[in-house]
């Protein structure tokens, strides 16, 4: 069978999708996988055809106003103003998605659609075509429960009734882009204007869409009140260390002395990346340990080398990570996955949204220090931190005993079997 898959964001946003589709395409499908330029290659490389999206959303995200959206972009107020601050710049991009959506989807000719929900035209293009369509994603956003509010949203202790009204304020949000998905609709796929366009969640016929979560169960309990049609899979880990060779002087690095601590934020570093790329430094020199800095896309600024910090460009989090006596990042869901995967504690420093809440689980697993927010980030703060997950051995043991849990997974296989069952009862 012929599969499209839709996504668009940063890599985090496009890795496991990657890797979904190699479990696809190693199942005997053929799999294309659209997304922004940018990851071309990334997509190639792995053996995926690829299906070409605009890069401007990561161009926006890459301004100045993305970039002050990073920092903002705390709690629900902050969340509300970075939505209106960069809605005029996301129109524009949004159209241009969805007509680069129907030109990939024309190119591939599906007989099954998957999508990350920033792709708005994906349960479209599959009504158009007449195929089955799967929402897949590494975040808990579209089912609501009682269990947890909406990412990006407080914690707040009102019962399971605030935590459902909160999945609610999702569709108000999606609702200023249901006219332009419908003029798409209708201009573009020749189809009637819908309701609550720009969030589908409903198949024309009133069944729901199938949600695949690339989460796995031990990270994130399944939530008692999720309808049937939502699934807990496991992570999709896309497996990079045996192809990958490491420059000698990063292992000489690694092998000189006790193991380092890997700092990296992705693409996350708000207006001043130096400013904390010095703070790192200065937290690493205060807990004493050596560290591996990602400097990466954006997300730090590389300053001058030194015998205890090691700058790095990209490595796979597969290879890296079990060589580090532990992790401090973001929380994206891809980062801290792959720390519980290589059973090394975190310290999570998030600056938006899903982000809040992989800090907030890791520290309650006791996988990983209590989170510092990012605007809170001070160098004595992340020094005790680094200490903390560094010497204390009930989080470590924690961090090792998940990793035994999560071997026993495999999210790929348990998404694919999905799939395909929804491709069969399709047929």
């Amino acid at each position: 069978m012929r599969i499209l898959v839709l996504t668009v964001g940063s890599r985090g946003d496009v890795q496991p999708y990657v890797a979904l589709g190699k479990g696809l395409q190693s199942a005997g499908h053929n799999v294309t996988l659209a997304t922004c330029a940018r990851f071309r290659s990334f997509v190639t490389d792995q053996g995926l055809a690829y299906g070409e999206l605009s890069d401007d959303i990561l161009q926006l995200l890459d301004s100045a106003a993305g970039r002050a959206a990073m920092e903002d972009t705390t709690g629900a107020l902050g969340a509300v103003r970075t939505n209106i601050r960069l809605a005029r710049q996301a129109n524009p991009i949004n159209r241009r998605l969805l007509a680069d959506a129907w030109a990939a989807a024309r190119q591939a000719t599906p007989d099954l659609v998957v999508y990350h929900p920033k792709v708005l035209a994906g349960p479209h293009i599959a009504e158009k075509l007449g195929v089955p369509v799967v929402l897949a994603l590494p975040v808990p956003v579209s089912v609501p429960t009682g269990d947890f509010p909406l990412v990006g949203l407080p914690e707040l202790p009102l019962g399971r009734w605030y935590n459902r009204l909160t999945y609610r304020l999702a569709g108000a949000g999606y609702r200023m882009y249901d006219g332009m998905v419908n003029t798409f609709r209708r201009d573009t796929l020749g189809l009637a204007k819908t309701s609550g366009a720009a969030l589908t969640t409903r198949l024309p016929d009133g069944r729901p869409i199938p949600v695949l979560h690339g989460i796995s169960e031990h990270v994130l309990p399944r939530p008692a009140d999720w309808p049937g049609h939502a699934h807990l899979t496991g992570y999709w880990f896309l497996d990079d260390a045996a192809s990958w060779q490491p420059p000698a002087a990063l292992v000489d690095f690694i092998e000189a002395g006790d193991p380092p601590v890997y700092v990296g934020f992705g693409s996350m570093a708000g207006r001043d990346p130096r400013r904390l790329t010095r703070l790192v430094g200065e937290a690493l020199r205060q807990a004493g340990v050596r560290g591996i800095v990602a400097t990466g896309w954006g997300g730090l600024a590389e300053t001058e080398p030194s015998d205890t910090i090691w700058h790095l460009n990209e490595a796979p989090h597969d290879w890296l990570f079990p060589r580090m006596s532990a992790v401090v990042h973001h929380g994206g869901a891809g980062t801290t996955a792959a720390a519980l995967r290589a059973g090394k504690p975190s310290v999570i420093c998030p600056f938006l949204l899903d982000q809040f809440v992989w800090g907030r689980r890791v520290f309650a697993l006791g996988a990983g220090s209590a989170p510092i927010p990012q605007r809170k980030l001070t160098p004595q703060r992340l020094a005790t931190a680094i200490r903390t997950v560094t010497t204390d051995t009930d989080i470590r043991a924690t961090a090792v005993k998940l990793r035994r849990s999560l071997a026993a997974e495999d999210g790929i296989a348990n998404a694919v079997l999905r799939i395909d069952a929804l491709l069969h009862s399709a047929g």
